[in-house]
């Protein structure tokens, strides 16, 4: 398998954190399972195989498909050969690039030729007749592009300001002091931020906690769980395994176990 992370071009920094490029290396390479892990950030998956596409719950996934908030852990079932091109959103893209309620595509996702503008109408089969990653890469900052310019009006500075504060201290931030600095009431604040980012900021911000237990288990700078579990404000190792179990689906060590990862949040199982 071949992995490369690709920054984003300046005009898209504020929406995308990088786009990614997964191939197969042979030809002959057997099917294999991916797991889709909770990470507050929805996506966009280019698939190009010439022997099939991704399968997720029993049902193929469209060429290009945009995926919501993942509160989960779910698998995805690749064909053998195949490339692979992700765009990695930060948390409140869905509402700011496309301009629908996010929470609409919570755990589900929806294909991208659907919502394509006059300008990229069929947006799959632009990718296609474009024969190298990079190229595509560039057609999907263009569409990208082209659907901020007709949505930023929806843009909410409210919820991107808390995601921003969320991402800053990891997720360990008071909710309620947040909610006093943007001088909103809770429940106005609650639908606000479920409409433009697909979750509410509790969970949002235990994601978030969850992605940083995550970097330090990635790291191997631990001695036991119990370090990662305090260094990320969980009240004990109990509290951490729970965590990761609701979002990874299994317990940390039964992770390092069965899955390598080479796109983040996006491990491959172990044959």
């Amino acid at each position: 398998m071949k992995f490369r992370e690709i920054q984003p071009p300046l005009f898209l920094k504020d929406y995308v954190r990088y786009f990614w490029v997964l191939e197969s290396s042979d030809v002959g390479e057997l099917p294999k399972t991916f797991g889709a892990i909770a990470d507050g950030s929805p996506g966009i998956i280019f698939q190009q195989s010439e022997h099939g596409s991704f399968y997720q719950d029993h049902k193929e996934l469209p060429s290009v498909f945009l995926y919501g908030q993942t509160t989960r852990y779910t698998q995805l079932h690749s064909p053998g050969s195949f490339r692979t091109i992700g765009v990695y959103f930060y948390p409140h893209a869905l509402k700011s690039i496309f301009g629908f309620n996010a929470a609409e595509l919570t755990n589900s996702c929806l294909d991208v030729d659907l919502i394509s503008t006059t300008q990229f109408s069929q947006l799959s089969e632009r990718l296609l007749n474009t024969p190298e990653p990079e190229g595509q890469i560039n057609v999907l900052s263009a569409y990208l592009l082209s659907q901020i310019e007709k949505n930023k009006r929806f843009e909410d500075p409210i919820s991107q300001y808390a995601v921003a504060e969320m991402l800053k201290v990891n997720g360990a931030i008071d909710l309620k002091l947040l909610q006093a600095d943007l001088k909103t009431t809770e429940r106005s604040f609650e639908r606000r931020f479920k409409y433009d980012v697909g979750i509410s900021p509790k969970l949002l911000s235990r994601i978030i906690r969850f992605q940083a237990s995550m970097e330090l288990l990635r790291s191997n700078k631990y001695n036991k769980l119990s370090d990662i579990a305090f260094e990320n404000n969980y009240a004990d190792q109990s509290h951490f395994i729970r965590s990761f179990k609701e979002f990874a689906g299994i317990s940390p060590n039964q992770y390092q176990k069965q899955y390598t990862e080479l796109v983040e949040n996006f491990p491959e199982m172990k044959s």
